[in-house]
């Protein structure tokens, strides 16, 4: 494999972890009153940037058909966040490919190479699928599996 097959791999089993925390979360736990940020909204993030940062600068970037408005606080529903992840898992297989990881990130705000914004990217998706796992197995004690690759 190369690099870019090896990040893609990588990408892609992230995303597989996080889709179980979505299909595994209880309504009783999607939008629970009370919490500081919503299960939905933590969901919503990560695809957001996930999304982002697979363009080549922020000028490229267009929001995904069905984003709320900012101000408008209305829960994105399970299956429109699982939707998302399907756009987000083909965008994976057809950027990553085409990345030149020698350049700059592309976000002004990161100031690094496009190689480590990729490392960035899958790592903030761990951070907030560890983050609702942990949600889901101290309120529920739901458990999920670890996975390692994604699909060749």
């Amino acid at each position: 494999m190369n690099t870019k097959q090896i990040i893609q791999s990588q990408y892609l089993a992230a995303l597989a972890m996080f889709e179980q925390v979505i299909v595994k979360c209880p309504e009783t736990i999607w939008n629970t009153p009370g919490d500081k940020d919503k299960f939905w909204e933590k969901a919503y993030h990560t695809l957001f940037y996930v999304h982002l940062y697979l363009q080549d600068k922020e000028d490229d970037f267009v929001p995904w058909e069905k984003q709320h408005e900012e101000e408008e606080e209305t829960p994105y529903r399970k299956d429109e966040i699982l939707e998302y992840l399907a756009l987000v898992r083909v965008m994976v297989r057809e950027r990553v490919p085409l990345i030149d990881l020698e350049v700059d990130s592309g976000f002004y705000w990161l100031p690094f190479s496009k190689l480590e914004l990729q490392f960035y990217n899958i790592r903030h998706i761990q951070q907030h699928t560890g983050e609702l796992y942990e949600r889901l197995g101290t309120r529920e004690n739901i458990e999920l599996d670890w996975v390692g690759t994604g699909p060749a």
